[in-house]
């Protein structure tokens, strides 16, 4: 699932001004690209540690949806592409939370 906002994040963040380049492209590209690779380097410590890089991949999608909106708001994408990854970004938010609650058991 976080690889699949990553790109699709990573697609569309292609297509906003250049002048965004290091700007919220950058911000956004960062976030979404957290997600995996926070869930990736967890994976090989205890099911503590990996709790702390779930939280980390987590915050980076709260921050990521905080960017969309942004994006819309400066009709960098429009309101259907913000709702459709959106959905996506809650997705795995809750997909996430749950496998992180077996963690904490």
């Amino acid at each position: 699932m976080s690889i699949e906002i990553a790109k699709i994040v990573m697609d569309i963040t292609d297509t906003f001004p250049v002048a965004e380049k290091f700007g919220l492209k950058s911000q956004m590209d960062r976030c979404s690209i957290s997600l995996p690779s926070n869930i990736a380097e967890g994976s090989s410590r205890t099911d503590k540690s990996f709790s702390h890089f779930i939280d980390i991949a987590l915050g980076s999608s709260f921050e990521l949806q905080t960017q969309l909106l942004l994006a819309n708001h400066r009709k960098y994408i429009t309101n259907e592409i913000t709702n459709n990854i959106e959905i996506k970004i809650e997705e795995f938010q809750k997909a996430t939370m749950s496998f992180q609650n077996t963690l904490n058991k």
